[in-house]
């Protein structure tokens, strides 16, 4: 029995880490897609993750191999926007919305 269970998380390992700190979500701006190729990119702690770009939808995948508070920065019109997120193990969907206010470009979550 210990043989299985040694067995078990040893196989399972990998999986667990490649998870970890998985920020994922879309980014519009109203209520549009960004489009494609527009990047994003998390700081937690001292480590950088990414950039990601996202795809023709505006969706973005990063996995930052951390978790906790984290900053995620999106450059969308030649202007980078950041908000802070929480990383978690089981991954976390943060939608995004960018917007123009007096000539800078802001994000928010949707």
């Amino acid at each position: 029995m210990k043989t299985i269970l040694l067995l078990a998380v040893v196989l399972l390992a990998p999986f667990s880490a490649a998870l970890a700190g998985e920020i994922y979500g879309k980014i519009t701006e109203g209520d549009r897609s960004v489009g494609e190729g527009v990047p994003v990119q998390t700081r937690c702690g001292d480590k950088t993750y990414g950039p990601a770009k996202t795809d023709t939808t505006g969706s973005y995948h990063l996995v930052a191999q951390a978790t906790g508070k984290c900053v995620l920065s999106v450059t969308y019109k030649e202007q980078a926007a950041s908000i802070e997120v929480a990383s978690y193990d089981e991954g976390t969907q943060v939608d995004l919305v960018v917007e123009m206010k007096d000539g800078k470009l802001t994000v928010r979550r949707k």
